[in-house]
C-alpha cells in the first residue's frame, strides 16, 4: 500500500511542528514515510554513514528531513530540540523509530510543544477498504504487517514472526536497554501468548520462569514500550463493583497467539486500539480501550472509554454460542450504551431484546469503529 491511514496526517502536521511517527517495528514507518517524501533526505542511526552525518551535523540541505531510529542517540532530544529551533522555518522534520519516540527522554531539554505524535499500526479491515470476507480471513491468518500479509503465504507469515520476535530483543531492545540475560528475556516474550485475554500477573510469571517479581515487571515495561505488546486495563465503577486494578495484554502480531478464540479476540482489539489511538492522537479525544470485569467474575472483552464513561461494548466469539450473559448483564447497567457480540464466521445476524446486535466481525467491524468518529449519547450506571 502506497498511502496508509495516517498519510494525511502527517503532511499536515508537518505544515506547523515536527512529527513523531511510533510504531512496531516493520510495521511500515520506512516505507510510508519515503512514499510520502521521496526527495526528501533520509538519516539512518543505525546506519554508520549516516550516524556520522548527524554527529559531525552535516546534514543534507534537503527542505524534508527524515531521521529512523535516532532516539537510540542519547542526547537525540537536546540535537532535534536545538536543530528544529534554528531551522523551523526552513526545514520539515519527520522523525520515525520502532520504540515509544513519547517516552525516550534522554538529555535535560524536552521538545514540549515542538512535535506531534503519532503511532502507526499493522493493516486492519478497514483500512484495507474491503467487504470481503476472504481478506477478513487473511488477517486473521497472517497478521496485519504489511510483509507477511501481502506475500500472502501462511508457512512465510510464519518464519516472518517467529525471526521477528528475536528481532525485538537483539537488535532494538538490546541497542539501547540493559537486559544482562536476554535468553530469559526471550522465554517470557514466548510466553506471553499463550496468557493473552487472561489477567496478567506478574506474581504468576515471575513464579513460572524462576525470575524476580522486580525483573519481570522491568521487562514487560521495556517489552511494552518497544511495541512487542500493549496492555489494557479493567474499566470500574463502585456502583457496579468493578475490578479496576487488573490488566490483559494482546500483541500486535496476532499470529503469535495459537488459540482460535484468542487469537480472533486479539485481532478485533488491535482494531479497536488503532481506531481509538488515531482519534487520541488526531483529534486530543479522551478515549480508551478497556475492558469490563466486577467482583462476580463477570467480563466483557472490551469496552471503549470516552471522558470516562463506556460508549461501546464488544464481546468476541469464534463461533455460533448463545449471547454472552456477561453481556446482557452490562447491557442492562448501561442501556444506552451501544454493545456487540462478534463472530469469527456464522450466519447469524440480529439484534436481541436487550438490544445487542450480534452480527460477524468482517460485516459490520468497520461501521463500528465509524461510529466512534461521532460518537451518540454515553451513559453512566
Amino acid at each position: 500500500m502506497k498511502n496508509r491511514y495516517l498519510s494525511l496526517q502527517i503532511k499536515n502536521d508537518l505544515k506547523s511542528k515536527m512529527v513523531f511517527l511510533g510504531g512496531p517495528r516493520q510495521v511500515g514507518k520506512t516505507t510510508l514515510s519515503k512514499n510520502l517524501f521521496p526527495n526528501a533526505a533520509y538519516l539512518n542511526w543505525d546506519y554508520s554513514e549516516d550516524r556520522e552525518l548527524i554527529l559531525r551535523n552535516e546534514l543534507p540541505s534537503h527542505n524534508i528531513l527524515i531521521f529512523d531510529e535516532i532516539h537510540k542517540y542519547k542526547k537525540w532530544r537536546n540535537y532535534l530540540k536545538g536543530f528544529y529551533d534554528k531551522n523551523k522555518n526552513e526545514k520539515r522534520i519527520l522523525v520515525t523509530g520502532s520504540a515509544r519516540l513519547d517516552f525516550y527522554r534522554y538529555g535535560g531539554d524536552s521538545l514540549q510543544g515542538r512535535y506531534h505524535f503519532l503511532r502507526l499500526h499493522p493493516l486492519t479491515f478497514d483500512e484495507l477498504n474491503s467487504t470481503k470476507w476472504s481478506d477478513f480471513e487473511s488477517l486473521f491468518q497472517l497478521g496485519g504487517f504489511p510483509e507477511p500479509f501481502f506475500k500472502g503465504n501462511k508457512i512465510e507469515a510464519q518464519r516472518w514472526s517467529r525471526e521477528y520476535r528475536q528481532r525485538i530483543l537483539r537488535d532494538d531492545i538490546s541497542s539501547i536497554e540493559r537486559i544482562s540475560d536476554l535468553g530469559s528475556a526471550e522465554h517470557l516474550l514466548i510466553r506471553l501468548p499463550e496468557l493473552v485475554g487472561s489477567p496478567l500477573s506478574i506474581n504468576s510469571l515471575a513464579e513460572d520462569l524462576q525470575i524476580s517479581f522486580k525483573t519481570i515487571k522491568r521487562w514487560l515495561e521495556v517489552l511494552e514500550r518497544f511495541y512487542a505488546f500493549y496492555r489494557i486495563s479493567a474499566m470500574g465503577s463502585p456502583k457496579i463493583k468493578a475490578i479496576k486494578k487488573e490488566q490483559k495484554h494482546y500483541h500486535y502480531d496476532w499470529t503469535l497467539v495459537k488459540n482460535p478464540g484468542l487469537k480472533f479476540e486479539n485481532l478485533i482489539g488491535n482494531h479497536l486500539l488503532k481506531r481509538v489511538q488515531f482519534l487520541e492522537d488526531t483529534q486530543g479525544r479522551d478515549i480508551e480501550l478497556r475492558f469490563y470485569k466486577d467482583r462476580e467474575s463477570r467480563e466483557v472483552d472490551f469496552v471503549i472509554v470516552e471522558d470516562q464513561q463506556a460508549t461501546i461494548f464488544i464481546e468476541c466469539k469464534l463461533s455460533d454460542t448463545q449471547v454472552s450473559p456477561h453481556l446482557k448483564y452490562v447491557k442492562s447497567k448501561f442501556p444506552n450504551t451501544r454493545a456487540y457480540q462478534l463472530t469469527f464466521n456464522s450466519k447469524k445476524d440480529f439484534t436481541t431484546p436487550e438490544g445487542i446486535r450480534v452480527c460477524d466481525a468482517w460485516k459490520i467491524l468497520t461501521n463500528i469503529l465509524d461510529e466512534l468518529n461521532n460518537p451518540k449519547e454515553k451513559s453512566i450506571p
